[in-house]
């Protein structure tokens, strides 16, 4: 794990406790169970490539650790809005403040704007932050396996689901996928992102694809900018997407995410 992934989980420890401080477990918990109820963020993904078309997940993100300001006119109930008129399955809002300038509220405003499920995207670390997500009005979790050991991503994952909230398991390379398996995953998310190097190259989802768990809705993620990346990652039999930085530095969002998503011939997709 880089060193930079290692300072975001030790400061994301650190706000855990301060978050518990101000409200403990026992209330997150009955938050999270009381939340309006969870959209199907898998089963929006499948019906929409089973209907013909990509299935989108696009993301809300103000900026990055390796970029930066991503964009300054940054309002996320907008934003969600043109994201579901072009044409977007669901959202990922980044909620981390820190490294990423996100915020709890965006996931809720980005969620009553749009209509659509909404993935909570942060380093899940704790079983208080899946509470969170789902009294937040998440659908959808992350659990990146580069940051999480084998017990750790079953715990989050069993509670998760106990909330009735899908998880997207994240993997960069074939070891990760590999541990994956015994966690029965509906979502696979394939990031093209070496985090070492911090290069993208698509290959990583052409090679590792294949290898996913039979029935699981395959995610490519990181480096996806046009029609001919969708095409050529639709080829390799993968026909969902997470796409953050190229829409969000577009002046039209809801153009350049219509104009992304082009008719593809569907494949069959296991229930």
């Amino acid at each position: 794990m880089g060193d930079i992934l290692q300072q975001i989980i030790a400061d994301k420890l650190n706000h855990i406790e301060r978050r518990r401080t101000l409200v403990s477990d026992s209330q997150i918990l009955l938050a999270a169970k009381t939340a309006p109820a969870v959209m199907g963020f898998a089963d929006a993904l499948k019906g929409s490539v089973r209907g013909g078309n990509y299935g989108l997940v696009a993301e809300i993100k103000k900026a990055s650790p390796s970029k930066g300001l991503i964009r300054e006119d940054f309002d996320p109930p907008t934003l969600a809005k043109a994201y579901a008129d072009g044409g977007a399955t669901c959202l990922s809002v980044l909620t981390d403040r820190p490294y990423f300038q996100g915020a709890d509220e965006f996931l809720r405003q980005a969620r009553d704007a749009s209509g659509l499920p909404v993935l909570r995207k942060d380093f899940m670390i704790d079983l208080y932050q899946i509470a969170e997500s789902r009294a937040l009005g998440a659908d959808c979790v992350l659990l990146i396996m580069a940051v999480l050991d084998d017990e750790a991503a079953y715990t989050l994952a069993t509670a998760a689901r106990g909330l009735d909230m899908d998880v997207l398991f994240e993997v960069h390379n074939s070891e990760e996928l590999e541990r994956i398996a015994p966690l029965d995953p509906k979502l696979v998310g394939i990031n093209n992102r070496n985090l070492k190097t911090f290069e993208v190259d698509l290959a990583t989802t052409e090679v590792l694809a294949p290898q996913a768990p039979e029935g699981a809705i395959v995610i490519c993620e990181s480096g996806l900018s046009t029609p001919q990346d969708l095409s050529r990652m639709s080829a390799a039999g993968v026909n969902c997407f997470l796409i953050g930085e190229s829409l969000m530095r577009a002046d039209d969002v809801a153009r350049a995410t219509s104009e992304l998503l082009t008719p593809f011939e569907s494949p069959a997709i296991s229930a």
